[in-house]
């Protein structure tokens, strides 16, 4: 919570402080312990069972849409609601209309709201629109969706606003400010992780009876890395080391940096693509996909120049 006063300088420091925060709550915390990475050690802190994060998503629903969704069905189109939240057009077989032209302005507005489009994730509001879903079937998580949310809305904007007494006004901006950064940081990581050029979507025709050689192979070219120093790796979480966390999402973070020389000496070895790059080459390639296909088909050309098919046979993989 931010005490204090409305002084520029002070107030900014104090926002950055905070954000940087809820970042490392988030991401190098939240992200890491919900994913099970530290229940070996026995400590109710570090728990996923236990631990709850700092954001209007309740953990639980987070660990279904994220945990199991995500990481059974990585990239397969129908099956990952991941590929563009429901939202966006994030890869060219999903067939285009003229609702995806505003692809780079619903993108801006879930990168800036983002912790809420993570809470409405598991709510399928577009199958609900479409009629493939009833609200009847979703009453156990708007409830859910509605205790974590208010205790969190009522936290950051009223309680400690309210304990700062005529700094009020302030503090709830500096909170507000805190939780836009922390939005914008987040889901910057995650789409560079998933979306910038050369990660691929799958069919799901293509996935069927997939061995776990070829579930590996999915989970790594569905993947991006992002180069950086080693604070850079600890504010994302190590969710830079996308890939790695793919392969082994139930192994530390922490440990990433040191599997990932390891993980490209396999990819050259096998001609395998290893998709990493700076945050501004990434992200900069993920809003140019965001761009590119919120247009038909015809009208851009495909940047994936390297595609990996997997083989529904024992042959492994198809260099085109």
């Amino acid at each position: 919570m931010m005490y204090v006063p409305f002084l520029p300088p002070v107030w900014l420091a104090g926002v950055a402080s905070l954000g940087a925060a809820k970042i490392l709550d988030n991401m190098e915390i939240g992200h890491n312990v919900m994913h099970g990475q530290y229940d070996w050690m026995r400590e109710d802190t570090y728990n996923s069972r236990e631990f709850d994060w700092d954001t209007v998503c309740p953990g639980e629903q987070w660990k279904h849409s994220h945990n199991y969704m995500h990481h059974t069905f990585t990239n397969i189109l129908g099956e990952d609601r991941d590929i563009g939240y429901g939202v966006l057009r994030m890869a060219r077989d999903q067939k285009w209309n003229p609702y995806y032209l505003g692809n780079l302005g619903y993108a801006t507005a879930l990168m800036l709201l983002f912790e809420w489009g993570v809470m409405l994730h598991d709510l399928e509001v577009e199958n609900i629109i479409q009629g493939k879903r009833k609200w009847s079937d979703v009453k156990g998580l708007v409830k859910g969706m509605w205790r974590k949310a208010s205790k969190q809305v009522a936290k950051d904007y009223l309680l400690w606003p309210a304990l700062t007494g005529p700094f009020f006004v302030s503090t709830l901006v500096g909170n507000a400010g805190a939780n836009l950064i922390r939005n914008v940081w987040t889901y910057s990581i995650i789409f560079c992780g998933h979306f910038p050029s050369g990660a691929q979507t799958f069919a799901a025709e293509d996935c069927q009876d997939e061995t776990k050689g070829q579930w590996y192979l999915r989970q790594m070219l569905g993947s991006a890395n992002i180069d950086g120093s080693d604070l850079f790796h600890i504010m994302s979480g190590n969710l830079s080391h996308q890939i790695e966390h793919h392969l082994f999402p139930d192994v530390p973070a922490n440990r990433y940096p040191e599997m990932a020389p390891e993980v490209e000496a396999i990819c050259t070895k096998y001609g395998l693509p290893y998709n990493t790059g700076s945050l501004r080459r990434q992200l900069g390639s993920t809003w140019m996909k965001i761009a590119k296909l919120s247009l038909p088909n015809w009208m851009t050309r495909d940047d994936n120049d390297v595609v990996v098919t997997i083989e529904r046979t024992p042959t492994a993989v198809d260099v085109a």
